[in-house]
């Protein structure tokens, strides 16, 4: 197999290499054995995986191998054989991350004395499951922290599906008072706006066990629910009525502001009264409905909202011109929520509207400092609005022979490379994830981060390269974080139909990060993650004779048919980046749609769409095109003038390609 000279090399004694024929032999064998049992693990077969087990003894990936097998039959296997097995692989991420799996088992199980003798271990502690079971832990010995209870809800309301350890661990904190019902029942509506029903059940049963039997009407039925009621008398009853109003307000906002402005406001508490009002301005926010700001305003309250009812009463204050509503919305946000780049550059935009004082140019201006850069949507904003442009930062100085060999001969990063090439990906993207994290013990620096980036980038591992090189913070080495494989292809195309090349790379980094075989849920497929039937389509719109379906996977192909369609959205949009980004991504219907309403900033109008990964990715793609033409021109760039404004198509002006799917 050519991928044991390549990757294993640094792995292998110079006595095994000297056998390298018989030991690449083993090794193929060994493959196929390791790619049929992570077939075996994903269909809970034990039997094929424990028959498949000793052909994988000696493979690279044998930590795997052990770890599916293991795992498989967790519940049922002996404390000692999961002790022997932390002792053979210790230091990998398989033995951490079965740790993990035990760890939630044994908390599970109620087992605490074990759980406390395996917890200190635990080198990942990313779980929040795991989290609160320790702090559970902690409640019952009576050495909780003062803050173990906020502690408990902030894993709690990070978990979107119901749970035990952080649910078991509110019971708890609720029990000892360092909780309150209300924080439980904010869990609660959380889980009804998610259309989360499990979780919200739970939630009501740790705080009402009493009100279960009313709850399912509330929830599945909100609108019998609250039209055959006329009172809320009691906590509990209000907090029902709240449930039933989040779920008829995700389907029908307008009847659920009716209600609540008429029949159900004055039996409601201020604070359900302000969460509802919330909820309703959010949803109306996300419609882009001009209601949204006078539900908002119903709101007697900020401190009553969640930071995200917070981010879209700002984004519907952008959106309507209103600078100074903007302004107090970001200030009422948490303080972790205000440090987003975003509410950051917004507030010191709204610092400067309406004849800015002295004193408030300075604190924008420091606003703006203190986020400025090179990476980013935002802080390539904020860079602008202090006079600048963006320019590729100096490179690091180069990689040495000796930083290069130490991760050439890092296990865990060939492992994972290992893995991806051979199919693993998700496996290896874990690995190479977990051996590059700064927290783990021996955990690497900033130069070990950029030798590992530069021994994916020679792989052509390109999603490993660019996130292991976005993760330093003090050097920046742009050619890892924006690679430009494929150039001659990319370029020449990009070029023949009038496209900047810059935009096209700035699209397939975010698409695919140039996996070749890259292919979404949603059957996107390719570098430039291209659908099915628009390949279809487009093929059809320029003339590409005999096209069939499994032609996309062939890298010009998809450059070519990708290219062209981002061609014919730009052309839909008059030249419009941010919007033909947000139709290659949501399809063209839907920025058709968002486009409506105030002629605005680009920059506002993406803020305010309404899809979250749409959002993000418009920003990014954005962001990613100003970094490419920097590079490729070799001049300082501007993230504004590709920007512009956003607004209604002109009355009467035929759309050029109303067809685009």
């Amino acid at each position: 197999m050519q991928l044991l000279p390549k990757i294993l090399t640094p792995l292998v004694a110079a006595a095994a290499i000297a056998l390298a024929a018989p030991l690449a032999m083993a090794q193929n064998r060994g493959d196929e054995a390791l790619l049929e049992m992570r077939q075996a693990f994903r269909k809970s077969d034990r039997p094929k995986l424990a028959g498949l087990l000793p052909a994988a003894r000696g493979h690279v990936l044998e930590p795997w191998a052990a770890y599916w097998e293991l795992r498989a039959r967790l519940e049922e296997a002996q404390p000692a054989e999961v002790e022997a097995f932390l002792r053979r692989w210790a230091g990998t991420y398989q033995e951490d991350r079965l740790r993990n799996d035990w760890l939630l088992l044994l908390g599970q199980r109620r087992e605490w004395d074990r759980f406390a003798e395996v917890h200190p271990h635990f080198r990942m502690s990313d779980d929040r499951e795991v989290r609160c079971y320790a702090l559970v832990i902690d409640q019952l010995k009576g050495t909780a922290a003062e803050d173990a209870g906020a502690e408990v809800l902030r894993n709690w309301y990070a978990l979107r599906d119901v749970d035990d350890g952080c649910s078991n661990a509110a019971a708890e904190m609720l029990a000892a008072k360092k909780i309150k019902p209300i924080d439980v029942w904010r869990k609660a509506r959380q889980a009804a706006e998610a259309n989360r029903l499990r979780a919200a059940r739970k939630a009501v049963e740790i705080v009402a066990p009493d009100a279960l039997p009313q709850l399912r009407e509330a929830l599945d039925a909100p609108t019998k629910y609250l039209t055959g009621r006329a009172t809320a008398r009691g906590k509990e009853r209000q907090e029902l009525v709240v449930l039933a109003l989040v779920r008829m307000a995700m389907s029908d906002t307008a009847a659920a502001a009716r209600l609540l402005d008429s029949k159900w406001g004055p039996q409601l508490s201020p604070e359900e009264r302000n969460w509802l009002w919330g909820l309703i301005g959010k949803q109306s926010a996300i419609a882009l409905s001009p209601d949204a700001l006078g539900y908002f305003g119903n709101a007697s309250r900020d401190a009553d909202l969640t930071d995200d009812m917070l981010a879209w009463k700002t984004r519907a204050a952008l959106r309507a011109g209103q600078w100074k509503l903007a302004g107090r919305s970001i200030d009422a946000m948490s303080p972790a929520a205000r440090q987003d780049s975003a509410w950051t550059y917004w507030r010191a935009r709204a610092l400067m509207s309406n004849r800015p004082g002295d004193e408030d140019r300075v604190n924008a201006r420091r606003l703006f400092e203190s986020i400025a850069g090179t990476t980013g949507f935002y802080e390539q904003l904020a860079l602008e609005e202090l006079g600048e442009r963006v320019v590729p930062p100096p490179a690091p100085a180069p990689l040495s022979d000796e930083e290069k060999a130490a991760a050439r001969a890092n296990p865990g990063l060939n492992r994972a490379l290992y893995a991806i090439l051979l199919g693993l990906r998700s496996e290896g993207v874990r690995e190479w994830n977990y051996t590059t994290n700064l927290h783990t013990p021996g955990g690497m620096g900033e130069r070990d981060l950029l030798a590992a980036a530069d021994f994916a980038c020679r792989q052509e591992v390109w999603d490993r390269c660019i996130n292991t090189s976005e993760r330093t913070k003090g050097v920046i080495d742009m050619a890892q974080r924006f690679p430009m494989p494929f150039r001659g292809a990319v370029v020449e195309r990009a070029q023949g139909i009038g496209l900047d090349p810059a935009y096209v790379y700035g699209l397939i980094r975010q698409e695919s990060r140039f996996i070749m075989d890259a292919r979404s849920g949603v059957g996107a497929s390719g570098l430039m993650q291209v659908m099915p039937a628009t390949a279809r389509w487009t093929a059809r719109k320029i003339g590409l004779a005999g096209f069939t379906p499994d032609q996309i996977y062939d890298r010009d192909t998809n450059i070519t048919i990708g290219t062209a369609y981002l061609k014919l959205a730009l052309d839909d949009f008059d030249g419009s980046m941010p919007l033909a980004a947000a139709a290659y991504n949501a399809g063209p219907g839907r920025p058709r749609n968002w486009r409506n309403g105030p002629v605005i900033d680009a920059a506002i109008w993406a803020e305010n769409v309404p899809f979250t990964e749409t959002r993000d990715y418009v920003k990014k793609v954005l962001a990613n095109t100003v970094n490419y033409a920097a590079i490729l021109t070799g001049q300082p760039q501007s993230l504004k003038s590709r920007l512009g404004l956003v607004g209604p198509r002109d009355a009467g002006r035929p759309e050029p390609n109303k067809d685009l799917p």
